[in-house]
């Protein structure tokens, strides 16, 4: 079965045996731990006492592997055979080879797949589907932004301090995108203020910004005209040193993305037929269908040149500051009144 990562304890807890398989997914590093010590400890009160790790590279040998899931531990103990897959994947001889040992596991012996986020094909793949089917996926997802105070709440019910709501707001504005530091931040004041209540100024004062976001954090900020929260991404960003390249790179991908969408939508198509088409899926595809109707083709090609602009500035063309262009690019997606290419 696959279950996502808040429904594991409840359903460890209702478990009674071990199933021949788990897998843990996501690149969420904190959940994933979480989930991998959960599964971990479960196994143990189950008297699996032994545990080989294996890292799985190019070069790394399945046949070793499935050897020593059926050879006999020395001390006849149970044996968990823990696979860190990683970003890797598993290509068709593999699979076929999973396939087979999980078609007769064996006796007093688990497998334990700890994984990267998988893509839609690995998902489709003959071995997940047999994963899922005899063993337990575990499937983790970031937490939104807007998720973030509600997540975080329930981890404070852990510690002896509480937040009020503005607080609460506050310390998720100054960790989005970075569940391991909120996790480290939430020790800190339970350490500076035990048994208290905090206020939005007690953060303030305490909490530094641990916000982490990539350039696609950009590019949904913009579609979903949160302009305020668009600034503040591109400070950070720009702190971290990530390449101004990189994101005129996103925010490009998905304005030339949204032309397609208005054009063909004017055209007739059906914007469920043009999701799958550009494989829009999840939040994504609500994002991009709000944005389509929000804009306009001729401010999106406006935008398109000015990161052109951006683009020559980065390469030292025109004299001009590239990340004040890719603000003007930002702010525009976000409904924001920008210059024209002519005038940045």
């Amino acid at each position: 079965m696959k279950i996502r990562v808040d429904q594991l304890e409840q359903h460890l807890a209702g478990a009674r045996s071990e199933l021949p398989v788990y897998l843990v997914t996501g690149d969420e590093v904190l959940l994933h731990d979480e989930a991998c010590d959960a599964i971990r400890k479960h196994l143990r009160a189950l008297d699996y006492s032994e545990r080989e790790l294996y890292h799985v590279d190019s070069q790394f040998n399945w046949d070793s592997l499935i050897e020593s899931a059926n050879s006999l531990s020395l001390f006849s103990e149970r044996k968990i055979i823990e696979l860190r897959l990683g970003s890797q994947s598993i290509k068709k001889a593999e699979s076929d080879l999973l396939q087979r040992y999980l078609d007769n596991p064996a006796p007093d012996t688990v497998v334990f797949i700890l994984a990267n986020r998988l893509d839609a094909n690995a998902k489709k793949s003959a071995w997940f589907k047999v994963v899922e089917k005899l063993g337990l996926v575990v499937e983790i997802w970031p937490v939104e932004i807007d998720e973030l105070p509600r997540w975080l709440a329930g981890r404070i019910s852990r510690y002896p301090i509480q937040l009020d709501r503005e607080a609460l707001q506050l310390l998720a504005d100054r960790v989005e995108g970075n569940l391991l530091a909120a996790q480290q931040e939430l020790e800190k004041l339970a350490l500076l203020y035990p048994n208290q209540t905090l206020s939005a100024s007690d953060v303030d004062e305490a909490v530094g910004d641990m916000s982490r976001f990539d350039a696609f954090s950009l590019a949904d900020a913009a579609m979903q005209r949160q302009p305020a929260r668009v600034q503040h991404i591109i400070q950070t960003l720009r702190l971290e040193g990530v390449e101004a390249t990189l994101i005129l790179w996103a925010l490009s991908r998905e304005m030339r993305t949204l032309v397609s969408i208005i054009n063909e939508i004017a055209a007739g198509k059906s914007y469920d037929t043009l999701a799958t088409k550009f494989r829009l899926f999840g939040k994504r595809k609500n994002v991009l269908r709000n944005a389509s109707r929000q804009i306009s083709v001729t401010e999106l090609e406006r935008l398109l040149r000015l990161c052109g602009d951006a683009d020559q500035a980065v390469k030292g063309q025109l004299q001009t500051d590239p990340w004040l262009l890719i603000s003007q690019i930002s702010l525009g997606l976000a409904g924001i009144q920008v210059p024209s290419s002519q005038s940045a």
